[in-house]
């Protein structure tokens, strides 16, 4: 007789979100306790200040579901800022896996765009990325 062992899986929607040289990995899990965690730490300890934990949350407010997602991000990369854009990319795309419905408003917001702006690379012979050595005639 072959017994079978049930799985206890949590189900769970990830999505990826990407800011400059940030990625965030986002995981939420419909919940009736609210929790965010990021990189192991509580959203409140990651983010400090009051205007990075608004933007990373943003999302969740705009769309009102805040009490109904457990949500773990894994984010890497970038700036305290950009890593904020990441997890609101990142949970912004979860969202709209979850309902569909939620499209239109997310993406009036503009929380499904991925904002390319980086750093411009250095070129050869030059100082920065445009600043060029002052040319003299003589």
């Amino acid at each position: 007789m072959v017994t079978t062992k049930e799985k206890t899986e949590e189900r769970y929607i990830e999505a990826v979100g990407r800011r400059k040289t940030a990625i965030a990995r986002a995981r939420i899990t419909p919940s009736t306790k609210t929790a965010v965690i990021i990189n192991g730490k509580d959203v409140n300890d990651y983010f400090v200040t009051e205007p990075l934990r608004v933007t990373a949350l943003e999302a969740f407010l705009k769309v009102s579901l805040t009490t109904q997602f457990a949500v773990k991000v894994v984010v890497s990369g970038g700036g305290i800022a950009g890593q904020a854009t990441a997890v609101r990319h990142a949970i912004s795309r979860a969202l709209i896996e979850y309902d569909i419905n939620l499209r239109g408003v997310l993406k009036k917001e503009g929380f499904l765009k991925r904002d390319p702006r980086a750093k411009e690379r250095r070129k050869f012979g030059f100082v920065k990325a445009r600043k060029r050595k002052q040319w003299s005639k003589r």
